[in-house]
């Protein structure tokens, strides 16, 4: 959520940067409205001001017998108490109208984040790992003999439709394997709380994690009303809704391993091999809630975070720093991690950790108090993915394969697979 006040203040600068995600001016828009609704509230003031004086008048006739001004003044009373209420619920209206505005607008880009129109317009930052050279034909990873008869596509079509996928046996192991692996990594090695978060949330949460109104289709709502998450970014950052933080209580790190569910509205065709993209997957996530003054570098943590899980499980991958086209709507700077799939020849996204800055915050009201006094003020929000669980999966399978279908699988697995480090091609943990 935008500050309509920064606005006012210079409305040139907010168009400049709405330029550089490139969505046309609106500041003239936004305070026409803003205009409108402070001369509501200023001429309902002066309505009630006129009632409060005309009702001390009115015992005062009354008593000395003035029928006629006694009739009049009261006249007066009802008529402003009449015209308060009609502003008051003009300036409702307007000011109703301003707050949807400013929710549909996206988060300004910070000044480092590079101009460009889509994802190829991206700043590639860091790449790690020397990709795999195989001496057979890299498949994908529902192709590998050891893993085909444990991606059962077909079953869960039945019972769900398209994009979503059954694992079983070895595989399903090997899933809950890495999720374990990322959590413990978070909380164990990176200091993170683990929190094990709700997956149905009120619009309240959508809202204030930007994810409502805008973007509602892409999600899914239950009859009654509940939203089932698109990640736990929604859960773990609506926790501080509403809420007065201590300054030494920050930053709060906090983990989850949660379902998470999107209807992937207009991705129509894209990615539909495999389980790149489901309508129902794993995620964990990392949630950080700062002080603004440390709100980049806990960004360069949080994805060191993310990186480092990749490089324990010996993923090759590379780090790209997202363009203003490319960036997501509450984003105020975002970097992808990409891993790379052998089967497709390319790196795919498998986390995203992003700033908002004070943009969730301004929108569900978290604020801080600093040590040593003040007006609060409001905390950054960040949130990264640490990582995709499915797709993590796919890129340890497809990094792993050998040539008979069987997959050698990362040895700090072990401990979480009863000590076995590789997938045979009979589908069996050996």
């Amino acid at each position: 959520m935008h500050d309509i006040r920064a606005i006012r203040e210079n409305p040139t600068a907010f168009d400049a940067a709405l330029a550089r995600r490139g969505d046309a001016p609106l500041s003239a828009q936004l305070l026409e409205v803003d205009a409108a609704r402070r001369a509501k509230i200023q001429a309902a003031e002066e309505a009630q001001a006129e009632q409060n004086k005309a009702s001390k008048l009115v015992g005062a006739a009354k008593a000395s017998g003035d029928e006629a001004e006694f009739e009049r003044l009261r006249a007066l009373v009802a008529e402003k108490k009449a015209a308060v209420a009609a502003l008051n619920e003009e300036a409702k209206q307007n000011d109703a109208k301003l707050t949807d505005m400013l929710a549909r607008i996206p988060n300004q880009p910070a000044e480092d984040v590079p101009m460009g129109a889509d994802e190829e317009d991206n700043v590639e930052v860091k790449r790690w790992g020397d990709v795999p050279s195989f001496d057979f034909a890299a498949k994908e990873h529902f192709e590998l003999t050891g893993v085909a008869a444990s991606m059962d596509f077909d079953t869960a079509a039945k019972i769900s439709g398209a994009r979503f996928v059954m694992l079983k046996g070895a595989v399903a192991r090997i899933h809950r394997a890495l999720a374990q692996f990322m959590i413990d990594t978070h909380v164990d090695k990176n200091a993170l709380t683990e929190v094990n978060s709700p997956v149905l949330v009120r619009d309240e949460a959508m809202y204030g994690t930007d994810k409502l109104p805008k973007f509602g289709e892409d999600s899914y709502q239950t009859t009654n009303g509940w939203w089932l998450v698109p990640t736990s970014e929604v859960p773990l950052t609506y926790s501080v809704a509403g809420d007065v933080l201590a300054e030494k209580d920050l930053p709060i790190r906090m983990t989850a391993h949660t379902l998470c569910f999107r209807s992937e509205a207009g991705s129509a065709g894209r990615d539909t091999s495999g389980m790149l993209r489901q309508h129902q997957f794993e995620k964990v996530e990392m949630v950080s809630i700062t002080h603004p003054d440390e709100s980049d570098n806990e960004q360069k943590r949080m994805l060191a975070c993310a990186e480092g899980l990749l490089e324990a499980l010996g993923v090759p991958y590379r780090t790209v720093l997202l363009c203003t086209g490319d960036m997501g709507f509450g984003a105020r700077r975002t970097f992808d991690i990409e891993a790379w799939l052998p089967g497709q020849n390319a790196y795919r996204e498998i986390s995203s950790v992003s700033t908002t800055g004070d943009f969730q915050a301004r929108r569900m009201n978290a604020r801080f108090k600093a040590d040593d006094g003040g007006k609060p003020q409001f905390v950054h929000t960040l949130n990264g993915s640490g990582l995709a669980v499915g797709r993590c999966l796919i890129a340890v399978l497809e990094n792993g394969q050998q040539s008979d279908g069987s997959v050698k699988l990362p040895d700090v697995l072990a401990p979480y697979l009863g000590g076995k480090t590789v997938l045979g091609s009979d589908g069996k943990l050996a």
